[in-house]
């Protein structure tokens, strides 16, 4: 074994070092004093942020344009009530916030509304006008309903509802769903034949009972006094009627021992004898 003692090689011995590093103390104040400023800045911030909230709050409950007069124009079927409960209309309401175009669609679901105009006048007034549907016939299609001069089917009959309009037939349920298009237009000729009675002065609306449409024919009038079958068709009724009125009364006086009469023709009158 090798003698490291006799040993030329010596190590040199590395002198310990006595020099003693001094730690600074961390400055807190130097990161301390940002972050304080950022939280006071945040809490400024939610402070403000509430006050305005409130404030935004506060303004908004405050109405500056309270609801004192409400006018609503005058009707035959519905009440003064009825249309503020439909509207929801009622004193007291801020005029500025109310939704006028959903009032105007709550209202039209009434059937007798035909349209419906709702006007606010600021500081304090409500302006509700309307257009009421006018039934010109009943038509009976398994329930009976209204129709309109519009040839619109509007509204199923309840009780005590008025009767008193003529009654139109051969339309159905089943016709407006299957073929809206085609019935409508036939609802409308309906109207206008209606109307051409009206106009008459021999032979008036009051002496018809019955209004029957056929789809493959036309119209059929029924006479008030016998239910005596008149046969006008499609089309030209204003000359048809025209002829008829002439004649109608004498007619009339001998109406038991007639069976139709048929206007369906370009010049003349058929009169079919039982």
């Amino acid at each position: 074994m090798r003698d490291l003692s006799t040993s030329k090689y010596q190590r040199n011995k590395v002198a310990a070092n006595k020099v003693k590093i001094k730690r600074k103390p961390i400055e807190w104040q130097k990161y301390l004093r940002p972050l304080a400023k950022i939280c006071l800045v945040l809490v400024c911030a939610s402070l403000l942020f509430g006050v305005l909230y409130a404030g935004y709050r506060a303004f908004g409950a405050t109405t500056f344009f309270r609801l004192k007069n409400i006018e609503v124009s005058r009707a035959k079927h519905l009440s003064r009530e009825e249309i503020l409960a439909l509207t929801g209309a009622e004193a007291g309401q801020d005029l500025a916030r109310m939704d006028l175009k959903r009032m105007g669609e709550q209202l039209s679901q009434n059937p007798w509304v035909e349209t419906v105009h709702i006007h606010r006048y600021l500081p304090d007034r409500l302006s509700i006008t309307f257009a009421e549907r006018e039934p010109v016939a009943i038509v009976n299609m398994g329930y009976i309903y209204y129709l309109d001069k519009n040839g619109t089917v509007f509204k199923a009959l309840n009780q005590g509802d008025k009767l008193d309009y003529p009654v139109v037939t051969g339309f159905s349920e089943e016709d407006l769903n299957s073929d809206p298009a085609g019935t409508g237009e036939a609802l409308k000729t309906t109207c206008e034949l209606l109307k051409i009675l009206q106009e008459k002065g021999a032979f008036i609306l009051a002496d018809v009972s019955e209004i029957h449409y056929d789809k493959g024919y036309g119209f059929t009038l029924f006479t008030a006094s016998g239910g005596l079958p008149v046969k006008v068709g499609s089309g030209d009724f204003t000359a048809k009627i025209d002829r008829f009125a002439r004649i109608y009364r004498d007619l009339m006086v001998q109406r038991a021992a007639l069976q139709y009469i048929d206007l369906d023709y370009n010049d003349k009158i058929v009169v079919k004898k039982s």
